[in-house]
C-alpha cells in the first residue's frame, strides 16, 4: 500500500458524523443541513433538457481533451466573465475536468517533482479545502499551511512566509472567493502571488469555483488570469485556474468543470489524465456547453444567495460575530467558545447541522485558526435558511439563559 495513505486525516464530514453519533435531535424539528457546501437550488431546466437529448453520446468513448465545442464555450465564458481578450484563451489553454475537486487533487500528482532532492512543499491557506492537503500528501509532498487571520480579511498572509519556505514550494493553492472566509483577492494580491511564483519558480492553482457568487454586482471577483495579463504574461505562465458548474449553475451532480491557463502545464496534465482515465462523458459535455453559454440563470442564482444573506444575517448578528463575505455562500462565524461543543449541542437541541471550524484547519505552532468558529453553509432554501437562523438564535439565547 502507499504509505502516504496513513498520513491522511479523517475528512471533516466523517469527523462531523462521529461528533453527532449518539445524539437524538428533537423529532418535531425537521433537520436542516448547513454543513456541506452542496447547492440545493434547482438545476437550470435547459441544461437538464440538453443532457436528456444527448444521451446517445453514451455510445461512444469521449476523449480526455474534451470536444472543441466545450473548450470554446469555456473560453468564451472566461472572456465574458473576466473581460479577457477574446483570442486570449484558446483550446490549448483549456482542459475540461470532472469537477474542480477531482482536478485540484490530480494537479498535484501531475506537477510535484519527487526527485528534487529535499521533500517538496505544497502551500495552501489555513483553514482550507481539505482536498489540497490530501493532494499534497499523496503526491509525496509536505503541506505548508499559511494562516488567514481575521486582521488580513481572512486572506493568506503571503508576506509572512520566509524565503527558505518559498524555495521549496512547487505548488501554491489559493482560493478566491475563499472557503470558508469568503474573502476575495484583488488583482494586486493575485499579482503578489504571481511575483512570488516567478521568483521561486512554482505553479499557482487558483481555486475559483465560487467566482460567480458575490455580494456586489458591480464588483465581481477578479481571476488570477487577470493578474497574469496585467503583469504582461499573455501565455499565463505558472497560472492555472479551476472553475466548476457545481456552484455557478447548481449542478454539483454533473461533475463538470475545467482548468485554464498555462498551455505548457496543461499539455502535461492532459498526458497524466489520459492515463488516469477521467474523460468526461459526451452527454455531460453537451450539457456543460449549454450551461457555460448562458449567464442569465447565474444572475438569478446569485440573487437567491443574496436574499438568504439579507434575511439570515440580521437574525444571527445579535448572537454571533461574523463578517458579510464578499463571495461564496458561507458564514464564518465566531461562536466565542468550543466549536465542537457548539455544533453538537446545536444539533441536539435544534436539529441544525453546521461544521466546526477546527475541522477545516490544521494546528500550526500550537494554534488551530479554525477553532472557535463554525462554517454555516447557506445552501438550503431561503425559508429553511431563515428557519435555521432562528433556531440558532434560540439555541444561543437558551445557552446564555
Amino acid at each position: 500500500m502507499n504509505t502516504d495513505l496513513s498520513r491522511l486525516q479523517a475528512y471533516p464530514f466523517e469527523r462531523l458524523a462521529a461528533l453527532k453519533a449518539g445524539v437524538t435531535p428533537p423529532a418535531a424539528l425537521a433537520h436542516i443541513a448547513l454543513s456541506i457546501g452542496e447547492p440545493k437550488h434547482a438545476p437550470p431546466p435547459f441544461v437538464l433538457d440538453t443532457l436528456r437529448h444527448s444521451l446517445d453520446g453514451l455510445g461512444a468513448y469521449p476523449t480526455t481533451a474534451g470536444t472543441d465545442l466545450l473548450k470554446a464555450a469555456c473560453g468564451r465564458w472566461l472572456a465574458r466573465r473576466f473581460a479577457l481578450p477574446a483570442a486570449g484563451v484558446g483550446h490549448a489553454n483549456v482542459l475540461p475536468v470532472n469537477g474542480t475537486r477531482e482536478a485540484l487533487f490530480a494537479i498535484a500528482q501531475a506537477v510535484v517533482d519527487r526527485g528534487s532532492g529535499t521533500r517538496p512543499l505544497v502551500a495552501m491557506p489555513n483553514p482550507f479545502y481539505q482536498i489540497y492537503e490530501g493532494a499534497a500528501l499523496l503526491a509525496g509532498a509536505e503541506p505548508y499551511f499559511i494562516d488567514t487571520p481575521e486582521q488580513s480579511g481572512f486572506l493568506p498572509d503571503l508576506e509572512a512566509v520566509p524565503a527558505s519556505i518559498w524555495r521549496r514550494v512547487q505548488l501554491l493553492y489559493l482560493c478566491s472567493p475563499g472557503n470558508p472566509g469568503g474573502a476575495v483577492m484583488t488583482v494586486a494580491q493575485w499579482q503578489q502571488a504571481l511575483a512570488l511564483a516567478e521568483k521561486y519558480d512554482f505553479l499557482i492553482a487558483a481555486d475559483e469555483c465560487y467566482a460567480e457568487l458575490y455580494a456586489d454586482e458591480a464588483r465581481p471577483p477578479p481571476s488570477l488570469l487577470n493578474a497574469a495579463l496585467a503583469s504582461g504574461h499573455a501565455a499565463f505562465e505558472r497560472c492555472l485556474v479551476f472553475h466548476s458548474l457545481s456552484k455557478r449553475s447548481s449542478l454539483p451532480g454533473l461533475r463538470s468543470g475545467f482548468v485554464a491557463g498555462d498551455a505548457r502545464v496543461l499539455e502535461k496534465f492532459l498526458l497524466y489524465r489520459t492515463y488516469h482515465g477521467c474523460a468526461m462523458p459526451l452527454p455531460t459535455q453537451a450539457a456543460s456547453v449549454a450551461a457555460w453559454n448562458d449567464d442569465a440563470h447565474v444572475t438569478l442564482n446569485r440573487r437567491l444567495y443574496r436574499e438568504k444573506f439579507a434575511k439570515v444575517m440580521p437574525i444571527l448578528a445579535p448572537h454571533l460575530k461574523f463578517r458579510q463575505p464578499e463571495g461564496g455562500f458561507y458564514l464564518w462565524a465566531d461562536v466565542n467558545g468550543d466549536d465542537e461543543l457548539f455544533t453538537r449541542e446545536l444539533f441536539a437541541r435544534q436539529n441544525v447541522t453546521v461544521v466546526p471550524g477546527s475541522y477545516l484547519a490544521r494546528r500550526v505552532e500550537g494554534k488551530n485558526p479554525g477553532a472557535g468558529r463554525v462554517r454555516i453553509s447557506l445552501v438550503a432554501s431561503v425559508d429553511e435558511c431563515v428557519d435555521a437562523a432562528r433556531r440558532i438564535a434560540d439555541f444561543i439565547e437558551g445557552r446564555s439563559a
